[in-house]
């Protein structure tokens, strides 16, 4: 069985590094960019199962990376989810607007994200215990 990459955009480190070992206890592969630009170069390059999306990023926003990576034949077809501590329904309804196949409010509840990185990657990401057995 293939172990899905999850590509996750942040520029807080603290929480890059939290929800980057959290997945990789859960089984997946996790490849990290700090910004719009380099989360753009790193999915172009890697081609991830999903991408982690934050949307208040340096250098190039999540909202213009997101457009970018759908506006690329590339790219399109991976899953993004947009990761915000911003929780109102304009900002939902902006990340929805530029492309995002989800959102995610921050704090990050991890079976939530669980759920949805699941549903978007078609069961085929089925998160796993910390021993490595599915759940």
């Amino acid at each position: 069985m293939t172990v899905p990459r999850i590509l996750l955009v942040e520029d807080n480190a603290m929480n890059r590094d939290m929800l980057s070992r959290r997945l990789q206890r859960k089984g997946f592969e996790v490849a990290t960019a700090v910004d719009g630009v380099d989360g753009l170069t790193r999915a172009r390059a890697d081609l991830p199962a999903l991408i982690l999306m934050d949307l208040s990023l340096p250098r190039m926003d999540g909202w213009e990376a997101i457009r970018q990576l759908k506006a690329d034949a590339t790219t399109r077809a991976i899953p993004v989810i947009a990761l915000t501590a911003h929780a109102m329904s304009t900002d939902r309804d902006r990340a929805f607007a530029a492309g995002c196949d989800d959102f995610d409010t921050k704090p990050v509840e991890l079976e939530r994200l669980l759920g949805k990185i699941a549903a978007l990657l078609g069961g085929g990401g089925a998160p796993v215990t910390d021993r490595g057995a599915p759940t």
